[in-house]
């Protein structure tokens, strides 16, 4: 009698699950979460002057904008594997840019970063739109904050630590994230995606496909609530750490405030069943509108700097609820066969908001302090707050919930 043979498997690479994405955002979050607070502080150090900080922050989120629509047309001619693996290195090159400590090569720096920030999420979000389905998006949301929430809680006031403790290290440990990185996703074999093409379609330029967003308004309103809840963290992560310094509390009271309000990540799941029974719109409103109140009420304490502290922290608790909620009237209204550009639309959310929050951060400098920026912030809020009102009720909830 013949034993039975062991069965032979083809070899390929199994389909990717939630936890992969997960697992990619949260080592990336380990490159921005430790930069998170030593970068601004760094550049406000090299310069000593707000104003300057907003400029080159403008200048930086133009030139990313650009990059970033640029990306879907690169990804015609660069397989998306590679474009990611790209993205780690503009990492890598940007942190060797920062290491020299010199302020012109540390805006250069910043601007090399978002580069590799904003290709990075056009390839993960292209993958997770092509692997997960519309109904677990949410999860996948949470999965990745519950993943990333570590990296996030305590990069900044690690970034921060070690700059003041020897000035290079956080910029190194960056690099070691992004080396990881690297090694992680090739070892997860994810390819270059799904490959969906349209028949006799022929090749677009970079900014054709932006015609076919602005005629979908629920993928505008998706992408203006990215830029409003954007804009609430640069204001959290950029003005915070400058008004905590001039305010004489110290360069470490915002890295601390930013770790504890990331530390809320963990709570995100549930958010999630908040968002599941309440609904999309009820939940985006909600969240905006609380945002809205709490960074006014920072800018009317702004007397009070504890108090002011304490009021945007309190404020980012609903900022993470717009990291839950707020990008999925955008990623549920998506086509398959627009994948990679809507993608990049969507991930211009951050250059945009990078583009506006230093814009509108300059000209309240002409006319009050930092703490005015807190006060913009509000106004943008409460825009957030009046666009989500025109999202469909039932928005996100299921058919069975939709009927009770």
């Amino acid at each position: 009698m013949i034993a039975p043979r062991n069965p032979i498997y083809l070899s390929h690479a199994p389909t990717p699950k939630i936890k992969d994405f997960a697992l990619l955002a949260a080592i990336e979050a380990g490159i921005r979460g430790t930069l998170l607070s030593a970068m601004p502080v760094a550049i406000y150090r090299a310069f000593s002057d707000a104003a300057v900080v907003s400029h080159i922050y403008l200048l930086v989120g133009i030139a990313s904008l650009c990059c970033g629509l640029m990306v879907p047309w690169a990804a015609r001619w660069i397989p998306r594997r590679w474009m990611l693996t790209l993205a780690a290195c503009a990492y890598l090159v940007g942190l060797s840019l920062a290491l020299t400590g010199n302020a012109t090569l540390l805006a250069c720096a910043l601007m090399v970063n978002a580069f590799g920030t904003v290709t990075f999420t056009v390839c993960l979000n292209a993958y997770v739109l092509d692997y997960i389905h519309r109904m677990d998006l949410g999860r996948n949301e949470t999965t990745r904050m519950v993943y990333s929430a570590l990296p996030w809680t305590v990069g900044p006031i690690l970034g921060v630590s070690l700059l003041s403790w020897w000035t290079p290290a956080p910029f190194l440990l960056a690099a070691c994230f992004a080396l990881i990185l690297i090694a992680v996703f090739w070892r997860l074999r994810l390819g270059d995606g799904k490959q969906i093409s349209r028949a006799r379609a022929p090749a677009v330029n970079p900014l054709a496909y932006l015609g076919r967003f602005f005629a979908q308004p629920r993928l505008i309103a998706g992408w203006f609530f990215a830029v409003m809840r954007s804009c609430g963290w640069w204001v959290f992560v950029v003005y915070l750490p400058i008004y905590c310094i001039d305010a004489g509390l110290g360069d470490r009271v915002g890295a601390l405030a930013l770790s504890i309000s990331n530390g809320l990540l963990f709570a995100t799941p549930l958010m999630l069943r908040k968002v599941n029974k309440a609904g999309v719109r009820w939940s985006v409103r909600a969240a905006f509108a609380s945002c809205g109140l709490l960074f006014a009420l920072g800018w009317a304490l702004s007397g009070y700097p504890w108090a002011t502290v304490a009021s945007i922290v309190c404020a980012s608790i609903f900022l993470i609820a717009l990291d839950v909620c707020g990008g999925l009237p955008f990623l549920m209204a998506v086509r398959p066969a627009e994948r990679t550009e809507m993608a990049a639309v969507y991930a211009s959310f951050r250059d945009v908001s990078g583009i506006v929050t230093p814009g509108a951060a300059a000209l309240v400098l002409l006319v009050a302090p930092v703490s005015g920026i807190f006060a913009a912030c509000a106004i943008g809020m409460g825009a957030g707050w009046f666009v989500a009102g025109q999202l469909h009720p039932r928005l996100g909830l299921s058919r069975a919930s939709a009927a009770q």
